[in-house]
């Protein structure tokens, strides 16, 4: 019983001393990197970039024979998921507003239709291609004035 015994205790107590230490260490690191964190807004590059990979996911899952739909939804909610992610859900062309993620999904699905048009025209269902343009149409009629 004498060292075996011994030899316990002190791996207890050594291990009751020192996981006080590393769950502090833990938890300060974390926090160091929560308040480090500063988002960046996106710029139109980085929307360019979102849009074009979003597109590009949607086109090719058409043509896997995906359904469109859940296709899109899919591209838009990484879209959306991605600038809230990593730039905090600002745009820099808006200002610093924070935007929700259901607008920035919403835009992600217009941005997406509308590049996903250019690059495999024949894999958007004519419906979508009409309310695009229908909706692209109201869009222009607003900014003028």
């Amino acid at each position: 019983m004498g060292i075996n015994f011994y030899s316990k205790i002190f791996n207890f107590l050594g291990i009751a001393l020192i996981m006080p230490f590393i769950i502090f260490e833990v938890n300060t690191i974390n926090k160091q990197i929560k308040a480090d964190e500063k988002f960046i807004a996106a710029t139109e590059k980085d929307l360019f970039l979102y849009r074009q990979m979003g597109a590009s996911y949607l086109c090719i899952a058409s043509k896997a024979e995906v359904d469109f739909k859940k296709g899109l939804g899919i591209a838009s909610a990484t879209f959306a998921n991605v600038i809230t992610g990593k730039h905090g859900g600002v745009i820099k062309a808006i200002g610093d507003e924070k935007l929700e993620e259901q607008k920035l999904y919403n835009a992600g699905t217009f941005q997406i239709v509308g590049s996903a048009m250019n690059i495999c025209p024949e894999s958007i269902p004519n419906n979508i291609k009409n309310d695009y343009k229908k909706r692209l149409k109201e869009l222009v009629k607003k900014s003028k004035k």
